[in-house]
């Protein structure tokens, strides 16, 4: 994937807060400090920490960006519209992802060997051989590769203290998780389809003379995975194929996605089966048969993960907004006039102090 496109994809998977939290806490807002600053660069004070004019715009930018991409076939109305529904909630937001990373810091949070996870993770969705390669496409974005880090690693404490100091206090019962089930049984009922991998080598340039050799390669493949090797190790090594760098994983197909020689095959096979050697028009390859769901409603116990994340997801929302309310209540925040955080509309805060200084 070249550079330009890389960053492209790596800006927009940057959420509205995590580039707001950084730039009002990042070398942006750190600059707005430290020169002589006019008072009116300051939006907001969050104990402190500062909210910078530089750093709402930006996050304002951003969201408007957001809106646009979202709503991409949208008149201009309706997008101004949903702009300014959303441009509300923009300085809380920015304002309670300070008082989280505070309260990060306050704790001791330490998240660098996360950090450098999900920048491999992100490194390996995008194909990349090194993290130099992801931070060249991060700079042609315009984003320094500082930025981009903080970005990331403000998510992650903000994460880690939702984990500690909230999720600790979420129970969620197996009767509950039943209900859901039982009230919901049109979402798991599903047509029938398999989750594959594959192992594949070309004969792309190759002369027709030139297959037996790809073929017996590819059968040399197959027999050390029914040996006993790891299919998406060998994968990832040997495999020709786009889906190599994911260790073979092709995704789950319904009936009528697959190719039809190819689907004839895999959906009279059992979960963890492996396929003969196939040829296509592209090469030689085989595939495992990673699941085989039936049609039909989906046995509880595998989607019981699925349904206690969704219960998780519904549960903690109004425990975090609680949670943020508190930290209000012990923080001190003023906000400038013209500036509206929309937490004081629900009470979530404290009546503001002077705010003549600002």
């Amino acid at each position: 994937m070249k550079n330009r496109n890389l960053a492209s994809g790596i800006v927009l998977s940057l959420t509205l807060g995590a580039l707001a939290l950084l730039a009002a806490l990042g070398p942006s807002g750190v600059r707005a400090q430290a020169k002589p600053a006019a008072d009116a660069e300051i939006v907001a004070r969050v104990n402190n920490d500062v909210i910078t004019l530089a750093a709402y715009q930006k996050a304002e930018q951003q969201l408007r960006a957001e809106v646009t991409r979202d709503c991409a076939d949208c008149p201009p109305e309706k997008i101004d519209a949903q702009f300014k529904e959303q441009q509300k909630d923009l300085l809380r937001g920015m304002i309670d992802e300070s008082l989280m990373i505070q309260r990060a810091k306050d704790m001791g949070v330490n998240v660098e060997s996360d950090l450098n996870k999900r920048l491999d993770e992100v490194r390996q969705q995008n194909g990349l051989a090194t993290l130099d390669e992801l931070q060249k496409g991060v700079e042609t974005s315009g984003l320094s590769w500082e930025d981009y880090k903080t970005t990331i690693r403000n998510g992650l404490l903000q994460k880690e203290v939702v984990r500690r100091e909230v999720g600790t206090h979420l129970e969620i019962s197996k009767d509950e998780v039943k209900q859901y089930y039982d009230a919901h049984a049109d979402e798991f009922t599903l047509p029938e389809r398999v989750t594959l991998s594959e192992i594949s080598l070309s004969t792309d340039g190759k002369k027709p003379e030139e297959f037996a050799a790809v073929r017996s390669k590819v059968e040399g493949l197959r027999t050390s995975v029914l040996n006993g090797d790891n299919f998406n190790q060998v994968a990832t090594l040997y495999s020709e194929g786009s889906t190599a760098k994911a260790g073979g994983g092709l995704g789950s197909f319904k009936k009528g996605e697959l190719a039809p020689q190819i689907e004839a095959i895999v959906f009279q096979m059992s979960k963890g089966q492996i396929t003969e050697v196939i040829q296509t028009r592209s090469g030689f390859e085989f595939f495992k048969v990673e699941d085989h769901l039936q049609a039909g409603l989906q046995p509880f116990e595998r989607v019981e993960p699925d349904i206690r994340n969704t219960i998780h997801a519904q549960k903690i929302q109004p425990l975090i907004r609680d949670y943020l309310a508190e930290l209000r209540e012990q923080s001190n925040i003023i906000v400038k006039p013209g500036y509206n955080d929309s937490a004081l509309l629900s009470g979530a805060n404290v009546p503001q102090p002077d705010r003549s200084h600002l």
